[in-house]
């Protein structure tokens, strides 16, 4: 979380002994929370295995919104309260995620690209018109996850004039929301925003995607599990769909040869899961994160 950077103040006035650890390894974990009475991570997996020899262990607090990296049937079972932040980073997210479809709608790496490489000086006509330009005003987004997140982002595209529909949430067949299936042949944007669970892992797969236009843009700033990469990397190839703009992959950091960063694919932008790290935001989740733990030591305390 860049503690440096942060205001971290609120930590002094914890009635706790608190060790910082910068990073954690999968080996390292079982020996660092074994005599701990209460943990906060992120991306460290809580495993069933490492969690029974953490005795003291009562409390684990996530510094982010997902927790499909605790094992949450065992803490129940032992009695371990989990405790996420949730709406921590909706304005730098939802930014982020206008961000990636602004520039897959204007093709904007790619005029940058020919303006690096001086395309356009050694042009005749005083602008390039070498790739598409697709205007969203009248486009329809299709928006998976409607949270905090979700509405916001909601909010963004009909602000440019787009249309907006929010499919069901996955796995709930009492939602009176339209499925995804019936909504992705007429989306010209898919957005997700909603967690990974056993309902939406790899919802967007092969099938999804042929349902898909051949124009459209599929963004994901939430968990890359929620895409199958293979069929997304199959679709871009072939030009099965416009383009997709990704935040997360489903390996963080990924491999160096992971199937969506070893090919150069023209119609796909790849951040490095940064759309969460406005200071502002990140602030908010430091803040969010000490301030449950202090109310549950504040219970649990003599």
């Amino acid at each position: 979380m860049d503690l440096p950077s942060l205001d971290t103040s609120a930590l002094d006035k914890l009635n706790a002994e608190v060790t910082l650890y910068q990073q954690t390894h999968a080996d390292e974990v079982a020996e660092r929370i074994k005599n701990a009475d209460a943990v906060l991570v992120n991306k460290v997996v809580l495993n069933a295995k490492d969690l029974a020899q953490a005795e003291q262990l009562r409390y684990i607090g996530v510094t982010a919104t997902g927790m499909n990296n605790i094992d949450r049937d065992y803490c129940e079972q032992a009695g371990i309260t989990v405790q996420n932040v949730e709406g921590y980073g909706t304005d730098s997210v939802a930014q982020h995620t206008l961000t990636l479809v602004l520039n897959l709608a204007t093709n904007f790496v790619a005029y940058q690209r020919d303006v690096k490489n001086q395309v356009w000086s050694a042009s005749s006509h005083f602008c390039l018109l070498s790739h598409p330009v697709v205007e969203l005003a009248g486009k329809h987004a299709v928006i998976v996850g409607h949270g905090e997140l979700g509405k916001r982002v909601e909010r963004l595209f009909k602000a440019m004039g787009m249309q907006v529909s929010i499919a069901a949430r996955p796995g709930k067949k009492d939602d009176p929301r339209p499925s995804l299936a019936s909504l992705l042949p007429n989306a010209d944007v898919l957005s997700l925003h909603c967690p990974l669970t056993e309902d939406t892992d790899k919802l967007i797969n092969a099938d999804a995607l042929l349902l898909m236009k051949p124009t459209a843009f599929l963004i994901n700033t939430a968990r890359g599990g929620l895409i199958d990469e293979e069929a997304l990397y199959q679709a871009l190839k072939n030009k099965q769909i416009g383009g997709a703009g990704l935040d997360v992959l489903s390996v963080e950091p990924p491999p160096v040869d992971h199937i969506l960063l070893k090919a150069s694919l023209p119609n796909l932008l790849v951040t490095p899961h940064n759309a969460w790290v406005g200071k502002g935001a990140r602030q908010t989740l430091f803040n969010s994160a000490i301030a449950h733990l202090s109310a549950f030591l504040s219970k649990t305390q003599p």
